[in-house]
């Protein structure tokens, strides 16, 4: 069993429950970037486009099933249920920085020219990077609520396990996937600042809060 794929599932299933549970109970999306959950919702759907044509297992199924559901789930809150909570002046950031360059390089680096795998490949890349409107907003806004904290933690050990899953998969299986550890190292760089400021700060009762 590779213990680093099936734990950083479940960080990663944590930082959703966590997220969906803070707006569900406080009956608010402050703080949360609507642009990063619709960031997230076009990485699952371009990714796992596989179920139109594929069954690997149950729980690779279900997984990716709920992943996508509770990413929509997610936008709904946001720009629907709660929208007079939400707060766009400072969701700024520009996205299009983000989807146009991920695009063209999904376009010219890939493993296959063939529409279902640049379609993988930008949602890997896009993954990599779709926190920062996040991480925009809580600069912008000078800290954030120690749930949203708690829910970036998870969603960054998410990324630090799929790492040490890839390793795992190259010592043991001979698989070597080099699009996805690139984009893996990229996303955990983006976090490491964080990590830091969660355990110093928030580990310790503090507001997190990143340098304007």
């Amino acid at each position: 069993m590779n213990v680093f794929r099936l734990t950083g599932d479940l960080s990663h299933l944590a930082a959703i429950i966590i997220l969906l549970l803070k707006i569900w109970k406080s009956r608010s999306c402050a703080g949360i970037s609507g642009k990063s959950q619709i960031l997230f919702a076009v990485v699952f759907t371009t990714r796992y486009l596989d179920l139109l044509t594929s069954f690997i297992s149950l729980y690779n199924t279900s997984m990716k099933l709920i992943y996508i559901g509770c990413a929509y789930a997610t936008v709904y809150l946001i720009y629907v249920k709660f929208r007079a909570t939400y707060d766009g002046n400072h969701d700024s950031f520009r996205v299009e920085f983000l989807v146009v360059p991920v695009g063209g390089l999904a376009v010219l680096i890939n493993h296959n020219f063939s529409l279902m795998e640049i379609l993988w490949t930008f949602s890997i890349y896009l993954e990599s990077v779709a926190i920062l409107p996040q991480l925009f907003m809580i600069s912008k806004t000078g800290e954030a609520e120690t749930i949203t904290t708690h829910y970036l933690f998870c969603l960054g050990l998410y990324r630090a396990l799929y790492l040490l899953n890839w390793i795992w998969r190259y010592y043991f299986e001979g698989f070597l996937d080099m699009i996805a550890i690139f984009a893996g190292l990229v996303q955990t760089v983006l976090y490491c600042d964080f990590f830091y400021l969660y355990v110093t700060k928030v580990l310790k009762g503090k507001k997190l809060s990143l340098p304007a």
